[in-house]
């Protein structure tokens, strides 16, 4: 029997938690995946929030447990982060990332909710998790120089005279095709586990795993180029619009299953003194992004699809696909990741480009760069101090 007095830290732990969910779906999951898509004209702002809040709900229920799981137990050693850390560190970050949303600066969700973690756990007198720590800051250093290096190869391979573009088009289909054939999904695969389409459907072929998981790949691979191929009979602005909305929708997916975690984390520990499933924090954290992309997002839509780069449905597509890559590695490795800095990072690749530079705004750069190393360290250094506040007077 669950007594009162733990219900009710739970409760406020959620709500802080709910709150966190709703600025994420705002902010980072529910205005970046589509920015680009808006960019390029391909779809309206208002929608791309309605289609985006429902991905993300998606990909926070089958993708969301690695991230999840990161958040809550893997960021401090020693100690077990307790109804009172987690409220005041979910709470610290909400504050943070709401602020981004009503000023217009994507604030890194992953920066605020990573340093809120730490700075309330090691005031709960917790050992730094050095090796987690050196994972997360290997990707978020390499994200800009690996996701703004791929766009801008995409992009200046689209422009390139000699090379129709359809093929061009049709291989980058079969390549993204052969990426969602080997990503993982909760519902695929044993209990507590989870396994891609490739290697789902290869235990059905009579041949050993590993040539069937190619086979799988290369079949889905093809089914996606060929869908494309017949797209493009209606012309190639039309089906570049239409593969832009779909790398879009991978994206809002991937987006879901990554962010979902920075708001439930934190409440993983405490989830079994009241006997919830990791699923239901998942549905749980899931509508709170999905309400949010449908409330918040389109103005932060509106400021990174036309403050960053003026972009067209090829620089779009370059943009999006290193940013549905990078997002799934985050995602298998679970390690929290920002999805303002995978886009705006990929955005800047692909808008440079063009001859002009694709009109990257340099001063909003600056900014949005030191809004994310100053959120690091303030959510790290007000996470310390509120718990040791708190927990002085209590």
């Amino acid at each position: 029997m669950v007594d009162v007095a733990t219900l009710g830290t739970f409760a406020v732990a959620a709500i802080a938690s709910l709150f966190m969910a709703w600025s994420i779906g705002a902010g980072s999951s529910g205005s970046t995946p589509f920015a680009p898509a808006v960019g390029a004209n391909a779809i309206s702002v208002m929608r791309a929030g309605f289609i985006v809040g429902i991905l993300g709900f998606a990909g926070a229920v089958l993708q969301g447990a690695n991230v999840s799981e990161a958040v809550g137990a893997e960021l401090i050693g020693g100690v077990t982060l307790s109804p009172v850390a987690a409220t005041i560190g979910l709470t610290i970050a909400a504050i943070l990332v709401a602020f981004g949303v009503f000023t217009g600066y994507p604030i890194a969700t992953a920066f605020t909710v990573t340093g809120a973690v730490i700075g309330v756990g090691l005031a709960m007198g917790g050992d730094p998790a050095w090796a987690k720590y050196t994972e997360i800051a290997a990707l978020w250093i390499l994200t800009p120089f690996i996701g703004g290096g791929i766009a801008y190869a995409i992009a200046r391979t689209l422009r390139v005279e000699p090379l129709p573009e359809q093929f061009l088009i049709l291989a980058l289909a079969a390549i993204v095709g052969a990426l969602v054939a080997n990503i993982e999904f909760a519902v695929l695969g044993p209990p507590d586990a989870g396994a891609s389409i490739a290697l789902e459907l290869a235990g059905w072929l009579p041949v050993s795993q590993l040539p069937g998981v190619v086979a799988v790949t290369v079949t889905i691979a093809a089914l996606w180029a060929l869908a494309l191929w017949f797209d493009l009979r209606g012309g190639i602005e039309r089906a570049e619009r239409h593969f832009l909305l779909v790398l879009g929708g991978l994206v809002a997916f991937s987006a879901g299953g990554s962010q979902v975690g920075l708001a439930i984390g934190p409440l993983l520990p405490l989830s079994g003194d009241v006997g919830l499933p990791m699923i239901a924090l998942l549905v749980g954290g899931g509508f709170g992004l999905l309400v949010g992309s449908w409330t918040g997002a389109p103005r932060m839509i509106k400021a990174i699809s036309q403050d960053y780069s003026s972009l067209g449905p090829r620089r779009s597509i370059a943009a999006l696909i290193p940013s549905f890559i990078i997002a799934q590695t985050a995602v298998l490795f679970g390690i929290p990741v920002s999805f303002n800095e995978i886009i705006v990072s990929s955005i800047i690749g692909s808008g440079y480009a063009a001859d002009t530079g694709g009109g990257v705004s340099a001063s909003k750069m600056g900014y949005t760069v030191l809004a994310w190393v100053l959120s690091l360290a303030l959510s790290l250094g007000v996470g310390y101090a509120g718990y040791a506040t708190v927990s002085a007077i209590l």
